[in-house]
C-alpha cells in the first residue's frame, strides 16, 4: 500500500498461530491466483510490487488476530499514518507531546495550537504560560515531582505537554516514563479524554530525548517507558522511522518473545 510516496507491506514471516505441527498448505499456481487477496484493482498489485531501492516499512505479525482482549492491554504504533491529519480528522481527543519555557517553535505542540480552528492559544502564549509555571515551581518546589504535565484545552483537542524540567536542555528516558505515569493519571477512567495519542519523543527539535550516553535512545526504549508508566495509548513514530527496512516492525508493544529469544541466540 502506498502512503504518501511510503511502500507499507508484510514480509513473508512463518505465520506465529500456526501450530508447529501444522504443515504449511502446498502453494500451487492456481492457489496463488485465486486465494491470494488482492489488494488493488486492475495490474495494481504487480504494479506496485517493493523493491530494494523503494522507501517501504516492513511490517511483522506479532500476534492472533483472531483473538483479543478487552481493555486494550497494548500500546498502538501508527506506523505509515499522519498524527496531525489524523487530529484533523477528528479521530483523538487528546495528544501527549512536549514543551519548554524557552522557545517552542520547532515544536509540534505550535503546529498544533495554530491549526485547530477552536484553539485560543498560540505558540507564543503558550511558552509565556510554561516560564511562569516553570517559576512559580522554582518558588515552592525542590523540583522533585518534574517533569510536570501542563493541559492546553483546545475545546475539541485537549493536549496534555510534558514540561522539560527545569535547567536541562533535553529528556531524559527517566523523565520521559516519569511525565507518562502523570498522563496516565490524567486519562485514567476519563472517557472524555479518549482516544489519546502521543508523538514518540524522537527526532525532536525543540525538545529532544536522549539516553545516559548524550544519544537519542531506540524506540524501543521509548514505547517500554510509556507502557511501564501505564500509557496504553497510539504512538505515531517520527517521520525518519518510515525508512527502517529492511528492518522489520511490529504494530503494537509490548513486542512478541520471539524477539527476546533471537537477541539472546536461540531460534
Amino acid at each position: 500500500m502506498i502512503i504518501e510516496g511510503l511502500m507499507v507491506y508484510y514480509a513473508r514471516v512463518p505465520n506465529p498461530w500456526q501450530h508447529a505441527d501444522q504443515e504449511p498448505r502446498e502453494m500451487t499456481s492456481s492457489n496463488n491466483e485465486y486465494d491470494r487477496p488482492r489488494l488493488y484493482a486492475g495490474d495494481g498489485d504487480r504494479l506496485l510490487e517493493a523493491d530494494r531501492n523503494t522507501d517501504r516499512i516492513v511490517l511483522l505479525p506479532s500476534n492472533d488476530p483472531r483473538q483479543a482482549t478487552i481493555g486494550g492491554g497494548e500500546i498502538r504504533i501508527q506506523w505509515g499514518q499522519s498524527l496531525l491529519r489524523d487530529v484533523l480528522a477528528g479521530r483523538y481527543r487528546t495528544v501527549v507531546c512536549s514543551i519548554n519555557d524557552t522557545d517552542n517553535s520547532h515544536g509540534i505542540i505550535g503546529t498544533l495550537l495554530e491549526m485547530v480552528t477552536t484553539s485560543q492559544w498560540n505558540i507564543e502564549s503558550a511558552t509565556s504560560y510554561a516560564k511562569v509555571f516553570q517559576d512559580a515551581i522554582g518558588l515552592h518546589d525542590r523540583h522533585d515531582n518534574e517533569p510536570y504535565v501542563l493541559k492546553f484545552d483546545l475545546d475539541s483537542l485537549l493536549i496534555l505537554a510534558i514540561l522539560r524540567p527545569k535547567g536541562k536542555d533535553h529528556f531524559s528516558v527517566n523523565d520521559l516514563e516519569k511525565g507518562f505515569r502523570t498522563v496516565s493519571k490524567m486519562i485514567e477512567n476519563r472517557h472524555d479524554r479518549q482516544a489519546v495519542a502521543s508523538v514518540s519523543f524522537l527526532g525532536a527539535r525543540s525538545n529532544q530525548l536522549r539516553d545516559e550516553n548524550g544519544k537519542e535512545p531506540p524506540f524501543e526504549m521509548v514505547v517500554k517507558a510509556m507502557y511501564n508508566a501505564g500509557y496504553r495509548g497510539d504512538v505515531y513514530p517520527s517521520l525518519a522511522m518510515w525508512h527502517t527496512a529492511p528492518t522489520g516492525v511490529f504494530a503494537t508493544y509490548p513486542f512478541p518473545d520471539s524477539l527476546d529469544r533471537m537477541r539472546e541466540g536461540s531460534s
